[in-house]
């Protein structure tokens, strides 16, 4: 999948996640790639978010590096 798409795809789930009231939004956003992503789409965009990140949301880049932390700790 191109990068272009997964960064419109993954500040479209932080959007949501930061609006909700008592939500940590980088674990919530996290939490969904986890469940819902493929490996592929994650590490696609670890690299990106590695090699600057740019167009993703501060709360969108901290949830990705939050992937490489298994969940809860």
């Amino acid at each position: 999948m191109a990068v272009d798409r997964l960064i419109v795809m993954a500040n479209q789930i932080g959007s949501f996640f930061v609006t909700q009231p008592r939500a940590n939004a980088p674990e919530a956003i996290a939490n969904h790639l986890r469940k819902f992503w493929d490996p592929r789409m994650r590490n696609e965009i670890q690299a990106y978010e590695q090699n600057g990140g740019a167009g993703l949301d501060p709360s969108v880049r901290e949830a990705v590096r939050l992937l490489a932390t298994p969940p809860g700790k």
